[in-house]
Protein backbone atom coordinates (compact mmCIF):
# COMPACT_ATOMS: atom_id res chain seq x y z
CA UNK A 1 0.00 0.00 0.00
CA UNK A 2 1.54 2.92 -0.94
CA UNK A 3 1.85 6.35 1.27
CA UNK A 4 -1.09 8.36 -0.54
CA UNK A 5 -3.38 5.29 -0.21
CA UNK A 6 -2.53 4.95 3.56
CA UNK A 7 -3.10 8.44 4.09
CA UNK A 8 -6.54 8.28 2.46
CA UNK A 9 -7.62 5.05 4.34
CA UNK A 10 -6.22 6.33 7.97
CA UNK A 11 -9.38 7.56 10.08
CA UNK A 12 -9.50 11.34 10.04
CA UNK A 13 -7.73 13.04 13.09
CA UNK A 14 -10.10 14.75 15.75
CA UNK A 15 -10.13 18.01 14.96
CA UNK A 16 -11.20 17.45 11.15
CA UNK A 17 -14.18 15.80 13.10
CA UNK A 18 -14.66 19.22 14.50
CA UNK A 19 -17.41 21.81 12.65
CA UNK A 20 -20.80 21.41 12.57
CA UNK A 21 -21.28 22.80 16.29
CA UNK A 22 -19.34 25.75 15.78
CA UNK A 23 -21.68 26.26 12.54
CA UNK A 24 -24.27 25.31 14.57
CA UNK A 25 -23.49 27.51 17.41
CA UNK A 26 -23.27 31.01 15.39
CA UNK A 27 -27.12 30.80 16.46
CA UNK A 28 -25.89 31.49 19.65
CA UNK A 29 -24.45 34.99 18.32
CA UNK A 30 -27.15 36.20 16.49
CA UNK A 31 -28.46 40.22 16.71
CA UNK A 32 -31.26 38.56 18.68
CA UNK A 33 -28.56 37.59 21.49
CA UNK A 34 -26.95 41.30 21.11
CA UNK A 35 -30.50 43.15 21.69
CA UNK A 36 -31.40 41.02 24.52
CA UNK A 37 -28.16 40.34 26.00
CA UNK A 38 -27.25 44.45 26.12
CA UNK A 39 -30.73 45.61 26.63
CA UNK A 40 -30.35 43.25 30.29
CA UNK A 41 -27.18 44.64 31.13
CA UNK A 42 -28.40 48.58 30.28
CA UNK A 43 -31.35 48.07 32.21
CA UNK A 44 -30.89 45.51 34.87
CA UNK A 45 -27.22 45.52 35.34
CA UNK A 46 -25.47 42.65 36.56
CA UNK A 47 -29.41 40.26 37.74
CA UNK A 48 -29.50 38.47 34.98
CA UNK A 49 -26.44 36.67 35.10
CA UNK A 50 -27.29 33.66 35.58
CA UNK A 51 -29.41 33.74 33.17
CA UNK A 52 -26.60 33.61 30.47
CA UNK A 53 -24.91 31.11 32.21
CA UNK A 54 -27.40 28.48 32.85
CA UNK A 55 -28.66 29.03 29.38
CA UNK A 56 -25.45 27.85 28.20
CA UNK A 57 -25.48 25.08 30.23
CA UNK A 58 -28.67 23.42 28.57
CA UNK A 59 -27.94 24.64 25.59
CA UNK A 60 -24.66 22.50 25.47
CA UNK A 61 -26.69 19.59 26.36
CA UNK A 62 -28.81 20.19 23.74
CA UNK A 63 -26.82 20.60 20.93
CA UNK A 64 -25.10 17.62 21.83
CA UNK A 65 -28.37 15.51 21.77
CA UNK A 66 -29.07 17.04 18.49
CA UNK A 67 -25.95 16.15 16.61
CA UNK A 68 -25.80 12.58 18.24
CA UNK A 69 -29.49 12.14 16.68
CA UNK A 70 -27.60 13.64 13.36
CA UNK A 71 -24.78 11.22 13.35
CA UNK A 72 -26.45 8.45 14.58
CA UNK A 73 -29.44 7.67 12.59
CA UNK A 74 -28.00 9.67 9.16
CA UNK A 75 -31.33 11.76 9.46
CA UNK A 76 -32.07 15.77 11.00
CA UNK A 77 -34.25 16.07 13.90
CA UNK A 78 -37.38 17.60 11.46
CA UNK A 79 -36.49 14.44 9.21
CA UNK A 80 -37.15 11.74 12.16
CA UNK A 81 -40.53 13.45 13.07
CA UNK A 82 -41.75 13.61 9.74
CA UNK A 83 -41.58 9.69 9.36
CA UNK A 84 -42.80 9.39 13.14
CA UNK A 85 -46.01 11.86 13.47
CA UNK A 86 -48.36 9.50 11.38
CA UNK A 87 -51.00 12.10 11.07
CA UNK A 88 -51.07 14.72 8.34
CA UNK A 89 -52.77 17.42 9.99
CA UNK A 90 -50.43 16.89 12.87
CA UNK A 91 -47.24 17.13 11.16
CA UNK A 92 -48.64 20.40 9.34
CA UNK A 93 -49.54 21.48 12.45
CA UNK A 94 -45.83 20.73 13.69
CA UNK A 95 -44.55 22.36 11.23
CA UNK A 96 -46.46 25.51 11.42
CA UNK A 97 -45.03 26.54 14.55
CA UNK A 98 -41.51 25.19 13.65
CA UNK A 99 -41.93 27.59 10.58
CA UNK A 100 -43.00 30.78 12.98
CA UNK A 101 -39.92 29.99 14.72
CA UNK A 102 -37.80 29.90 11.54
CA UNK A 103 -39.76 33.44 9.85
CA UNK A 104 -38.62 34.99 13.84
CA UNK A 105 -35.34 33.73 14.02
CA UNK A 106 -34.72 35.42 10.03
CA UNK A 107 -36.87 38.53 11.65
CA UNK A 108 -33.62 39.17 14.23
CA UNK A 109 -30.98 37.95 12.20
CA UNK A 110 -31.72 40.02 8.99
CA UNK A 111 -32.75 43.07 10.87
CA UNK A 112 -29.62 43.29 12.99
CA UNK A 113 -27.48 42.89 9.80
CA UNK A 114 -29.77 45.78 8.32
CA UNK A 115 -28.39 47.78 11.46
CA UNK A 116 -25.27 47.30 11.61
CA UNK A 117 -24.51 48.33 7.54
CA UNK A 118 -26.51 51.46 8.69
CA UNK A 119 -24.17 52.02 11.87
CA UNK A 120 -21.71 51.83 9.73
CA UNK A 121 -22.22 52.49 6.14
CA UNK A 122 -25.16 54.58 6.86
CA UNK A 123 -27.48 52.36 4.22
CA UNK A 124 -31.10 52.64 4.69
CA UNK A 125 -32.47 50.03 6.44
CA UNK A 126 -34.44 48.49 4.28
CA UNK A 127 -31.89 48.47 1.28
CA UNK A 128 -29.77 46.82 4.45
CA UNK A 129 -32.50 44.12 5.32
CA UNK A 130 -31.91 42.95 1.57
CA UNK A 131 -28.33 43.31 1.11
CA UNK A 132 -28.24 40.68 4.53
CA UNK A 133 -30.69 38.71 2.51
CA UNK A 134 -28.64 38.39 -0.75
CA UNK A 135 -25.08 37.86 0.74
CA UNK A 136 -26.48 35.25 3.18
CA UNK A 137 -27.91 33.52 0.02
CA UNK A 138 -24.52 33.47 -1.31
CA UNK A 139 -23.08 31.85 1.74
CA UNK A 140 -25.96 29.07 1.31
CA UNK A 141 -24.79 28.53 -2.67
CA UNK A 142 -21.30 27.78 -0.98
CA UNK A 143 -22.94 25.50 1.07
CA UNK A 144 -25.11 23.92 -1.43
CA UNK A 145 -22.36 23.47 -3.92
CA UNK A 146 -19.63 22.94 -2.23
CA UNK A 147 -20.96 20.85 0.36
CA UNK A 148 -20.42 21.10 4.63
CA UNK A 149 -16.82 21.80 5.21
CA UNK A 150 -16.32 25.12 2.65
CA UNK A 151 -19.06 26.46 4.40
CA UNK A 152 -17.82 25.59 7.70
CA UNK A 153 -14.69 27.36 7.09
CA UNK A 154 -16.60 30.45 5.95
CA UNK A 155 -19.07 30.44 9.17
CA UNK A 156 -16.08 29.94 11.66
CA UNK A 157 -14.24 32.89 9.81
CA UNK A 158 -16.88 35.21 10.86
CA UNK A 159 -17.82 33.85 14.29
CA UNK A 160 -14.03 35.11 14.74
CA UNK A 161 -14.99 38.26 13.92
CA UNK A 162 -18.02 38.14 16.23
CA UNK A 163 -16.37 37.11 19.03
CA UNK A 164 -13.43 40.13 18.35
CA UNK A 165 -16.61 42.77 17.79
CA UNK A 166 -18.69 42.17 20.86
CA UNK A 167 -15.69 40.90 23.81
CA UNK A 168 -12.97 43.68 22.81
CA UNK A 169 -14.95 46.57 24.69
CA UNK A 170 -15.23 44.51 28.37
CA UNK A 171 -11.16 44.51 28.35
CA UNK A 172 -11.44 48.35 28.16
CA UNK A 173 -14.43 49.17 29.97
CA UNK A 174 -14.45 46.13 32.48
CA UNK A 175 -17.03 45.09 34.85
CA UNK A 176 -17.22 44.91 38.35
CA UNK A 177 -16.01 41.06 39.35
CA UNK A 178 -18.19 41.72 42.96
CA UNK A 179 -21.43 42.46 40.86
CA UNK A 180 -20.63 39.69 38.55
CA UNK A 181 -20.76 37.15 41.71
CA UNK A 182 -23.72 38.41 42.83
CA UNK A 183 -25.53 37.74 39.16
CA UNK A 184 -25.21 34.43 39.69
CA UNK A 185 -27.74 34.14 42.40
CA UNK A 186 -31.18 33.56 40.16
CA UNK A 187 -33.50 36.17 40.80
CA UNK A 188 -36.15 38.33 39.02
CA UNK A 189 -36.90 42.52 40.08
CA UNK A 190 -40.16 42.77 37.87
CA UNK A 191 -42.14 41.29 34.67
CA UNK A 192 -39.78 43.36 32.79
CA UNK A 193 -36.81 40.69 33.67
CA UNK A 194 -38.62 37.90 33.26
CA UNK A 195 -39.81 39.00 29.88
CA UNK A 196 -36.12 39.64 29.04
CA UNK A 197 -35.24 36.41 30.79
CA UNK A 198 -37.54 34.32 27.88
CA UNK A 199 -35.72 36.87 25.48
CA UNK A 200 -32.14 35.54 26.63
CA UNK A 201 -32.95 31.97 26.98
CA UNK A 202 -35.38 31.92 23.50
CA UNK A 203 -31.82 33.75 22.10
CA UNK A 204 -29.68 30.74 23.92
CA UNK A 205 -31.40 27.93 23.31
CA UNK A 206 -32.57 28.20 19.82
CA UNK A 207 -35.24 25.75 18.23
CA UNK A 208 -33.84 26.21 14.94
CA UNK A 209 -30.38 25.76 15.93
CA UNK A 210 -31.56 22.16 17.46
CA UNK A 211 -33.25 21.56 14.17
CA UNK A 212 -29.90 22.88 12.49
CA UNK A 213 -27.19 20.69 14.07
CA UNK A 214 -28.77 17.63 13.27
CA UNK A 215 -28.89 18.14 9.85
CA UNK A 216 -25.34 19.78 9.86
CA UNK A 217 -24.36 16.27 11.82
CA UNK A 218 -26.03 14.20 9.26
CA UNK A 219 -24.65 16.11 6.30
CA UNK A 220 -20.81 15.89 7.68
CA UNK A 221 -21.08 12.15 8.50
CA UNK A 222 -23.67 10.28 7.02
CA UNK A 223 -24.73 12.65 3.76
CA UNK A 224 -28.19 12.75 1.82
CA UNK A 225 -28.91 9.87 0.32
CA UNK A 226 -26.92 7.27 2.28
CA UNK A 227 -29.01 7.55 5.37
CA UNK A 228 -28.48 4.55 7.97
CA UNK A 229 -24.61 4.36 7.27
CA UNK A 230 -23.85 2.90 11.19
CA UNK A 231 -23.44 -0.54 10.35
CA UNK A 232 -23.38 -3.74 13.26
CA UNK A 233 -19.97 -2.90 14.28
CA UNK A 234 -20.67 0.87 14.78
CA UNK A 235 -18.63 2.03 11.75
CA UNK A 236 -19.44 4.15 9.19
CA UNK A 237 -19.23 2.85 5.77
CA UNK A 238 -17.29 5.93 4.43
CA UNK A 239 -14.00 6.50 5.94
CA UNK A 240 -14.15 3.79 8.53
CA UNK A 241 -14.87 6.27 11.19
CA UNK A 242 -16.84 4.88 14.54
CA UNK A 243 -19.74 6.22 15.80
CA UNK A 244 -18.58 6.45 19.08
CA UNK A 245 -15.29 8.42 17.80
CA UNK A 246 -17.78 10.75 15.74
CA UNK A 247 -19.31 11.19 19.30
CA UNK A 248 -16.41 11.90 21.41
CA UNK A 249 -15.44 14.74 18.69
CA UNK A 250 -18.63 15.84 18.91
CA UNK A 251 -18.36 16.70 22.51
CA UNK A 252 -15.41 18.92 22.03
CA UNK A 253 -16.73 20.15 18.96
CA UNK A 254 -20.13 21.35 20.95
CA UNK A 255 -17.31 22.46 24.27
CA UNK A 256 -15.65 24.46 22.18
CA UNK A 257 -18.51 26.40 20.28
CA UNK A 258 -20.77 26.95 23.30
CA UNK A 259 -17.94 28.48 25.42
CA UNK A 260 -17.12 30.98 22.81
CA UNK A 261 -20.41 31.60 22.27
CA UNK A 262 -21.31 31.51 26.07
CA UNK A 263 -18.41 33.81 26.68
CA UNK A 264 -19.41 36.45 23.77
CA UNK A 265 -22.81 36.29 25.40
CA UNK A 266 -21.79 37.00 28.62
CA UNK A 267 -19.02 39.68 27.51
CA UNK A 268 -22.26 42.09 25.51
CA UNK A 269 -24.32 42.09 28.72
CA UNK A 270 -21.42 43.01 31.38
CA UNK A 271 -20.44 45.24 28.84
CA UNK A 272 -23.70 47.00 29.23
CA UNK A 273 -23.92 46.29 32.80
CA UNK A 274 -20.36 47.77 33.83
CA UNK A 275 -20.96 50.80 30.74
CA UNK A 276 -24.55 51.72 30.00
CA UNK A 277 -26.76 51.76 32.82
CA UNK A 278 -28.74 54.78 33.36
CA UNK A 279 -27.25 55.93 29.49
CA UNK A 280 -30.53 57.12 27.71
CA UNK A 281 -31.13 55.50 24.50
CA UNK A 282 -29.50 51.97 25.48
CA UNK A 283 -32.26 50.24 24.85
CA UNK A 284 -31.73 50.31 20.93
CA UNK A 285 -28.73 48.83 19.39
CA UNK A 286 -28.19 52.51 17.77
CA UNK A 287 -28.25 54.06 21.01
CA UNK A 288 -25.95 51.08 22.64
CA UNK A 289 -23.95 51.98 19.74
CA UNK A 290 -23.52 55.71 19.92
CA UNK A 291 -23.25 55.37 23.99
CA UNK A 292 -20.11 52.78 23.53
CA UNK A 293 -19.32 55.41 21.40
CA UNK A 294 -19.08 58.13 23.51
CA UNK A 295 -17.89 55.97 26.64
CA UNK A 296 -15.35 53.60 25.10
CA UNK A 297 -14.52 55.71 21.78
CA UNK A 298 -15.57 54.84 18.43
CA UNK A 299 -12.82 52.42 17.43
CA UNK A 300 -14.52 49.88 19.93
CA UNK A 301 -18.09 51.71 18.88
CA UNK A 302 -16.59 50.29 14.91
CA UNK A 303 -15.77 47.04 16.10
CA UNK A 304 -18.80 46.53 17.67
CA UNK A 305 -21.17 46.95 14.08
CA UNK A 306 -19.15 45.40 12.65
CA UNK A 307 -19.53 42.05 14.92
CA UNK A 308 -23.29 42.71 14.62
CA UNK A 309 -22.84 42.66 10.82
CA UNK A 310 -20.72 39.50 10.95
CA UNK A 311 -23.57 38.35 13.38
CA UNK A 312 -26.57 38.75 11.03
CA UNK A 313 -24.80 37.25 7.82
CA UNK A 314 -23.35 34.16 9.36
CA UNK A 315 -26.47 33.87 11.53
CA UNK A 316 -29.29 34.45 9.03
CA UNK A 317 -27.45 31.68 6.68
CA UNK A 318 -27.51 29.24 8.97
CA UNK A 319 -31.51 29.99 10.15
CA UNK A 320 -31.87 29.91 6.31
CA UNK A 321 -30.29 26.46 6.19
CA UNK A 322 -32.62 25.49 9.57
CA UNK A 323 -35.94 26.48 7.55
CA UNK A 324 -35.10 24.56 4.31
CA UNK A 325 -34.51 21.47 6.49
CA UNK A 326 -37.67 21.86 8.45
CA UNK A 327 -40.07 21.94 5.42
CA UNK A 328 -38.30 19.00 3.67
CA UNK A 329 -37.87 17.06 6.84
CA UNK A 330 -41.67 17.53 8.05
CA UNK A 331 -43.47 17.99 4.60
CA UNK A 332 -41.11 16.19 2.33
CA UNK A 333 -41.29 19.48 0.17
CA UNK A 334 -38.45 20.61 -1.11
CA UNK A 335 -38.11 24.45 -2.42
CA UNK A 336 -35.34 26.27 -4.05
CA UNK A 337 -32.82 27.87 -2.32
CA UNK A 338 -33.61 31.36 -3.59
CA UNK A 339 -37.35 31.05 -3.27
CA UNK A 340 -36.91 29.98 0.70
CA UNK A 341 -35.00 33.24 1.03
CA UNK A 342 -37.00 35.26 -0.39
CA UNK A 343 -39.68 34.02 1.51
CA UNK A 344 -38.25 34.20 4.81
CA UNK A 345 -37.22 37.55 3.97
CA UNK A 346 -40.67 39.31 3.34
CA UNK A 347 -41.22 39.33 7.39
CA UNK A 348 -37.99 41.08 8.21
CA UNK A 349 -38.28 43.71 4.89
CA UNK A 350 -41.84 44.32 5.70
CA UNK A 351 -40.93 45.32 9.86
CA UNK A 352 -37.97 47.35 8.13
CA UNK A 353 -40.14 48.92 5.80
CA UNK A 354 -43.01 50.00 7.76
CA UNK A 355 -40.81 51.57 10.35
CA UNK A 356 -40.84 49.65 13.53
CA UNK A 357 -38.36 49.43 15.95
CA UNK A 358 -35.71 47.54 15.04
CA UNK A 359 -34.44 46.58 18.83
CA UNK A 360 -38.08 46.29 20.05
CA UNK A 361 -38.62 43.65 17.16
CA UNK A 362 -35.45 41.61 17.63
CA UNK A 363 -36.09 40.96 21.81
CA UNK A 364 -39.92 39.95 20.74
CA UNK A 365 -38.59 37.86 17.85
CA UNK A 366 -36.44 36.10 21.10
CA UNK A 367 -39.48 35.53 23.19
CA UNK A 368 -41.18 33.61 20.25
CA UNK A 369 -38.61 31.32 19.94
CA UNK A 370 -38.20 30.94 23.52
CA UNK A 371 -42.01 29.63 22.92
CA UNK A 372 -41.06 27.24 20.41
CA UNK A 373 -38.19 25.96 22.71
CA UNK A 374 -40.42 22.99 24.03
CA UNK A 375 -41.90 21.60 20.57
CA UNK A 376 -37.97 20.72 19.53
CA UNK A 377 -36.01 19.79 23.09
CA UNK A 378 -39.03 17.49 24.16
CA UNK A 379 -38.80 15.36 21.17
CA UNK A 380 -35.23 15.57 20.95
CA UNK A 381 -35.26 14.14 24.68
CA UNK A 382 -37.49 11.27 23.80
CA UNK A 383 -35.89 10.06 20.23
CA UNK A 384 -32.40 10.08 21.99
CA UNK A 385 -33.71 7.88 24.82
CA UNK A 386 -35.10 5.51 22.47
CA UNK A 387 -33.44 2.01 21.92
CA UNK A 388 -35.01 1.72 19.03
CA UNK A 389 -33.77 5.35 17.53
CA UNK A 390 -30.40 5.61 18.99
CA UNK A 391 -29.57 1.30 19.57
CA UNK A 392 -26.29 1.24 21.95
CA UNK A 393 -26.07 5.39 22.13
CA UNK A 394 -29.32 6.11 23.46
CA UNK A 395 -28.98 8.66 26.67
CA UNK A 396 -28.05 7.56 30.05
CA UNK A 397 -30.81 7.87 32.65
CA UNK A 398 -29.07 10.84 33.58
CA UNK A 399 -28.95 12.70 30.48
CA UNK A 400 -32.76 11.80 29.76
CA UNK A 401 -33.34 13.60 33.38
CA UNK A 402 -30.91 16.43 32.63
CA UNK A 403 -32.69 17.13 29.23
CA UNK A 404 -36.47 16.60 30.96
CA UNK A 405 -35.28 19.59 33.71
CA UNK A 406 -34.37 21.77 31.15
CA UNK A 407 -37.54 21.25 29.14
CA UNK A 408 -39.46 21.96 32.26
CA UNK A 409 -37.50 24.90 32.96
CA UNK A 410 -38.35 26.00 29.88
CA UNK A 411 -41.96 25.04 29.81
CA UNK A 412 -42.66 26.88 33.27
CA UNK A 413 -40.43 29.89 32.56
CA UNK A 414 -42.71 30.50 29.55
CA UNK A 415 -46.17 30.08 31.52
CA UNK A 416 -45.00 32.12 34.21
CA UNK A 417 -44.22 34.83 31.54
CA UNK A 418 -47.97 34.69 29.98
CA UNK A 419 -49.25 34.88 33.40
CA UNK A 420 -47.38 38.28 34.14
CA UNK A 421 -48.91 39.40 30.86
CA UNK A 422 -52.20 38.51 31.24
CA UNK A 423 -52.35 40.01 34.71
CA UNK A 424 -50.15 43.10 33.84
CA UNK A 425 -47.87 42.62 36.48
Amino acid sequence: MTTTETRMTRPPRVAWLLGPALVAGVAYLDPGNVASNMTAGARYGYLLVWVVVIGNAMAWLIQYLSAKLGVVTGESLPEVLGRRIRNRWGRRAYWLQAELVAMATDIAEVIGGAVALNLLFGVPLLWGGLITGAVSLALLVVQSTRGAKPFEFVIMGLLIIIAIGFAVGVFVGPPDGGSVLAGLVPRFTDSGSVLLTASILGATVMPHAIYAHSALARDRFAPRGSAHLVQGDGSLREGGVSVTRILRATKWDVTIALAVAGSVNLAILLLAAANLPGVAGTDSLEGAHAAIAAGLGPAIATLFAVGLLASGLASTSVGAYAGAEIIQGLLRVRIPLIARRLITLVPALAILGVGFDPTLALVLSQVVLSFGIPFALVPLVVLTAQRRTLGEHRNRVVTTALGAVAAAFLITLNALLLWLVATGA
